[in-house]
């Protein structure tokens, strides 16, 4: 090892600028310990921290960096790094690695100002800073806008509990989603995305809605809130709200499916999933016949819902077959993984309700969507702001890589 050295070069980002630098610092037999290069409005920062095998030869590199930069319009600082320095920034390389995203329909400095006090408070180093949403135009901005950054941070936290617990205050306080989870090996490695279906992939409870055709919309309401507030177990909750069904004729319900309105952004994520190769499933507490329509439009793998009991034309008020809970739903993200040959790690489940924290718990990324409060609390990934696509930011997909003909953002 010869002279260890930490190359700052700022400016007007232009064509050439990398070739023509490292062709003088291989002039000088240089090794290239660290690189990093950020372009924000044309403007460029690049780090290298090299190795310069002969100290003789570190005025002269100097020297010629100086002048290349001048001819260049940057600016070009050297600065030297002890050895036990260098040693000892190698050995913080092993520390933990977390992703944290913040999605909102804007970015503002005070919602960067309350993320990062937290991140330093919790003594988390902030690594890089990555935007993931597109550019936007001032003049003609798109409708609805979306924002999102990642900040790659390593270290422990001292409480993440507490981390955690302020992210959701600062979430509510300033309008935005903010989600953290460890940059592990799985996390661009997942291959199985399960949803949850009524107030995730569609904007209803369809049982609410079978309840409005058979004139009981008020009573069963009741009960749904309760249920997703985790207030009443909800096979007890589920097998009250179907006897309120009974009588209820089957061709009043045919056609239901395609009245239901999807989620914004339930189209663009499943599409973009399918394409890149994910498998797709929907495990909900609701009923098959709405969840066999997704799977035909959407393009679903696996369907796992309730099925109505109907006999005669009319809904008896009972179910077919098991009840799918949480507990359903878990056991049911289990099997899926092991189907498919994957860890658990490997998997994804959404969902909004209180039956959906068992699979959102024990999946490598569990995202809260929309959720009731007691959801929000409990899930370490909330996407609220925004709609299902949001998902697509927390896989670490930038939105340049989306393919939809109306985004335009680079």
């Amino acid at each position: 090892m010869g002279d260890i050295v930490l190359i700052s070069i700022t400016g007007k980002d232009q064509k050439g600028l990398t070739a023509r630098i490292s062709t003088i610092l291989a002039q000088y037999r240089v090794s290239i310990l660290d690189i990093g290069q950020a372009v924000i409005h044309e403007h460029i920062s690049l780090g290298m921290l090299v190795d310069i095998p002969c100290s003789q030869d570190f005025s002269l590199m100097f020297k010629d960096l100086i002048f290349e930069g001048h001819k260049m319009g940057l600016a070009v600082d050297v600065s030297p790094v002890a050895p036990n320095d260098y040693e000892t920034w190698v050995q913080t390389q092993d520390k933990e690695r977390r992703i944290i995203t913040v999605m909102g329909r804007a970015i503002t400095t005070a919602q960067i100002s309350a993320v990062s006090t937290v991140i330093t408070d919790h003594d988390l180093n902030i690594d890089s800073i990555t935007r993931m949403s597109g550019r936007r135009s001032l003049k003609s901005p798109s409708e609805p806008p979306m924002a999102c950054i990642q900040f790659a941070v390593s270290g422990t936290p001292r409480s993440i509990p507490d981390m955690k617990g302020r992210f959701i205050h600062i979430s509510q306080d300033l309008g935005i989603d903010i989600s953290f989870h460890e940059d592990n090996i799985y996390r661009k490695n997942r291959k199985l995305v399960v949803f949850d279906m009524d107030s995730t992939l569609i904007q209803a409870e369809v049982i609410d809605e079978l309840a409005k055709l058979a004139g009981v919309g008020d009573q069963v309401a009741r009960i749904t809130e309760s249920a997703m507030r985790g207030e009443i177990d909800f096979k007890e909750s589920f097998r009250r709200r179907v006897a309120l069904l009974k009588g209820l004729k089957k061709k009043d319900i045919q056609g239901l499916a395609r009245t239901l309105p999807l989620t914004d952004g339930a189209d663009l994520v499943t599409r973009t999933l399918k394409g890149l190769g994910y498998k797709l499933a929907i495990l909900s507490g609701g009923f098959t016949f709405v969840g066999n329509y997704l799977k035909e439009t959407l393009g679903f793998d696996y369907v796992f819902a309730n099925t109505l009991d109907i006999k005669n034309g009319e809904v008896t008020g009972l179910v077919t077959g098991e009840i799918v809970d949480g507990q359903k739903k878990a056991d049911l993200l289990r099997e899926l993984a092991k189907k498919e040959n994957l860890s658990i790690q490997q998997t994804i489940a959404v969902g909004d309700g209180a039956n959906d924290l068992p699979m959102i718990s024990i999946a490598g990324l569990g995202v809260a969507f929309n959720a009731k409060p007691v959801v929000r609390e409990k899930a370490a990934n909330t996407i609220s702001t925004m709609g299902l696509d949001g998902l697509l930011f927390l896989l670490g997909i930038h939105e340049r890589e989306i393919p939809d003909p109306d985004r335009t953002a680079v």
